[in-house]
């Protein structure tokens, strides 16, 4: 069975202009230049200094690139993107025509694109027509969460991630051959020189869930802090030391699992 669910909390970005794909390429981690009707490519925009803003999904027409991002993001991101325009030939907006769909199960729904991330992960839709769907933005959720994948703004700090930590090299967030873009020394540094120390990872949730930002303790010392869950799934930013035993957060008990996708030095 295929489910398919309308992401409200999603928007769409659009691009034009004959430079667009050289005005995004310097930019974002992931190589733009892959993105194609069918084919999505997931990317991070980051501050100068290689810390994480925002990703999101590129698709494209023949005339567009089109970004699929969290809506609470895009009023941040467009005045961004729009600040490095410079002489390029490009034009940003938001494409309010749009809407956002998840799709994940046994077959590709029409139009879909795979989700880049990981082929368990389903498909990504922007669809102008309304489309069928028989699942929520809640499942969706929960199918992500069990995946172990990260949900933006609800499991990175802005300004303080570093894209590594959070699974982009494993989930085909980073492009390491298609040249320079913003951020880029840092999330080379990071890989190269072995300084992850600590990664977002699921956690299994005996107990309430912890709110967000709850420490997780390790016999009385922050180890980590909580990020997003639903129904006793989660994901927790966890030091590498302290992933293979039961830690406490809150009134709960988390069982963190390194997922298989995961590689863990």
């Amino acid at each position: 069975m295929t489910h398919v669910a309308h992401l409200s909390e999603r928007a769409v970005i659009e691009i034009a202009g004959e430079d667009r794909v050289s005005f995004l390429q310097g930019l974002v981690s992931n190589d733009v230049a892959e993105a194609e009707p069918g084919r999505a490519v997931w990317a991070a925009f980051l501050t100068p200094q290689g810390k994480w803003l925002a990703d999101f999904f590129i698709q494209a027409d023949a005339e567009h690139l089109l970004l699929d991002v969290e809506r609470a993001q895009t009023d941040m991101l467009i005045p961004r993107l729009a600040r490095y325009r410079l002489r390029a030939k490009v034009a940003i907006s938001h494409a309010s025509d749009y809407a956002v769909y998840a799709a994940w199960g046994t077959a590709r729904p029409p139009a879909a694109a795979p989700d880049p991330r990981l082929p368990e992960a389903g498909w990504r839709i922007l669809s102008k027509e309304p489309i069928e769907t028989n699942a929520t933005a809640a499942d969706y959720d929960a199918h992500r969460l069990r995946l172990g994948l990260p949900g933006g703004s609800r499991d990175m700090e802005t300004e303080k991630s570093i894209l590594l930590e959070a699974g982009f090299d494993e989930l085909h967030g980073v492009s390491w051959s298609k040249g320079c873009y913003m951020g880029q020394e840092l999330t080379a540094r990071t890989k190269y020189r072995a300084l992850i120390k600590r990664r977002l990872v699921p956690v299994a949730i005996d107990g309430p869930s912890p709110a967000p930002g709850t420490p997780i303790l390790k016999d009385g010392t922050e180890v980590g802090i909580m990020r997003s869950s639903r129904d006793g799934d989660g994901l927790a930013t966890i030091r590498l030391d302290s992933l293979a035993v039961p830690l406490s957060c809150g009134d709960a008990t988390l069982t963190p699992f390194v997922p298989s996708w995961m590689t863990i030095a």
